[in-house]
Parts: C-alpha cells; sequence; structure tokens
C-alpha cells in the first residue's frame, strides 16, 4: 500500500502561492456609435471585455468608469455584454466611478455587482435629452432660400430653420418617453432591493455626489480601486490593466484633410458639451 506524500509546509505552500491578480478595463469618455479616441461603444469595449473575463485565475474584474453618457443604444450594448460574461464566467465585477458615471454612464455602472465612488464623485443623470438650435428667419435676413423636398409629412421633424410644430414636440417627447423608461427598468432590474427613494426622485435626469448616490442606493459605497482591491484580496494583489491593443502596422498620416479637421473640431466640441453639463 502506497504511503500518502505528507502535506507541504506552510511556508512553501505560501512560497509557491501567486498572488492574485484583477484584470482592469478603463471606460473613458463619451459613448458614441463613432469609432475614434475617446469614445466608447461596444465594438471598442467588447475586446476588451472579453480578454478581462479570459483570464480563469482571476478572482473578479474591475471596470473604472469616467463617462458624462451618450448613446442609450450603446450604453445598453456594453452594459448587457458586461452582464452576460460576468454570468457566463462566474465573475463579481466591481465598478469604480472616477470624475462621473452619468446617465450613459451610470447606465453601464448598474451592470457591476458593487459600484464604488469617490466622495465628489457624479451619479445619477437618470433622463432622455435631445437638444439643438432654432435658426427661423435667419436665411430670410441672409437673403438665402432654402429649398427642403421630402416623401413623408414627419421627414422634417424639427427642421431648425422652421418653426416647431407642437405636433413634432409630441412625437419626440413620446420617443424620450420611451428610451427613458428602458433606462429606469434597468436600473430597477441591476438595483433591485438597493434602492432607497422612490421614482419620483430617482428618475427625474437629476445628478448627484457620491456621498448623496450612496444615500439614495444608486451606489452601493465609498472606494477607490486601489484601496477596495487590496482589502479584498490582500496588499500583494497584482491589477493587470486590459487595453486596446495597437496595430502590428500602424503607418502615420500625411498630408491635410479639412473635411478631417472639420470632423474632429465637432466631435472635440460635442464631447466637451457633454462634460459640460456636468460641470467638468
Amino acid at each position: 500500500m502506497a504511503e500518502t506524500p505528507a502535506p507541504r509546509p506552510n511556508w512553501l505552500r505560501r512560497l509557491f502561492r501567486r498572488p492574485p491578480v484583477i484584470p482592469v478595463i478603463r471606460l473613458h469618455g463619451v459613448i458614441a456609435a463613432e469609432q475614434r479616441p475617446g469614445r466608447l461603444n461596444i465594438e471598442s469595449v467588447e475586446p476588451l471585455l472579453k480578454r478581462a473575463f479570459a483570464i480563469r485565475s482571476a478572482p473578479a474584474v474591475a471596470v473604472v468608469i469616467n463617462s458624462p453618457g451618450g448613446s442609450p443604444v450603446q450604453s445598453r450594448l456594453i452594459s448587457r455584454r458586461i452582464r452576460q460574461l460576468a454570468d457566463e464566467k462566474n465573475k463579481p465585477v466591481l465598478i469604480f466611478v472616477e470624475d462621473a458615471a452619468a446617465s450613459g454612464g451610470y447606465f453601464i455602472a448598474v451592470a457591476g455587482d458593487e459600484i464604488f465612488v469617490d466622495p465628489s464623485s457624479i451619479v445619477g443623470s437618470i433622463g432622455v435629452i435631445m437638444a439643438g438650435f432654432g435658426f427661423v428667419g435667419a436665411l430670410e435676413k441672409l437673403g438665402i432660400e432654402r429649398r427642403v423636398h421630402t416623401a413623408g409629412r414627419n421627414k422634417s421633424t424639427l427642421d431648425p430653420f422652421l418653426p416647431e410644430k407642437p405636433e413634432d414636440i409630441d412625437r419626440i417627447k413620446r420617443f424620450e418617453l420611451d428610451v427613458h423608461q428602458v433606462f429606469i427598468d434597468h436600473v430597477k432590474e441591476h438595483r433591485k432591493g438597493r434602492l432607497k427613494a422612490d421614482d419620483d426622485n430617482l428618475f427625474t435626469g437629476e445628478w448627484w455626489t457620491g456621498l448623496r448616490g450612496v444615500e439614495l442606493g444608486l451606489v452601493d459605497a465609498i472606494g477607490d480601486l486601489q484601496t477596495v482591491l487590496r482589502e479584498r484580496y490582500g496588499p500583494s494583489v497584482q491589477l493587470r490593466t486590459i487595453a486596446p491593443k495597437r496595430p502590428f502596422l500602424a503607418l502615420p498620416r500625411f498630408g491635410f484633410s479639412t473635411a478631417a479637421l472639420s470632423n474632429d473640431i465637432a466631435s472635440t466640441l460635442d464631447d466637451r458639451a457633454y462634460w459640460a453639463r456636468l460641470g467638468l
């Protein structure tokens, strides 16, 4: 009969024990379908999620969010994918909010099992907004004749060069209410049993500090990435940032394109407008 090998001494097990590794995904920027630096969408985020959840030994996945919001569709796709992978791999997701997880940023955050914030983080803004400008009479003053031909009586809804029509405003309002309800249902599903205020307070589009967010049940606790993970997984825990891969052959661009410059300026101004709503 073979002898049972003696167990390794405790000091030997500690010597060969590897420190836990936590993959960290940083989601920073406005949420939009457009592919450009500083934008978040399912196409750019999903490869990072797959790589993070593929680390089998990781006891959890950390997601750092710093976003003022953006596309409701892209927000939902990213949030849903985080939850799908978390359930599939049976790994908890810890969300860490830096400056802001507002509107679509908060939509993504609630996919996590726990949400940690800085006391001065901005959270919430559970609402929908559409904005534009009106230039009624501007072309006439400039002596310019504008010609628009449409098929479909509602194709020119909210034309900035025509007076607003009540039926257009009603239709836009119904659209916003539909999208808002999707947002509300999403928050209630993922924060079930943790929300501490009624709908009239939580879902007005208002945003709060991290401290107030804890009181309302929108987030779970005050905490930062390094402190929380060290407390949970020990001082030797290792953080592995999952960053986008650079193309193997990234050729520099030469020449000057006024169209590209105009698009970059417009996108930058659009991004600044999102952050400016939060005073950032």
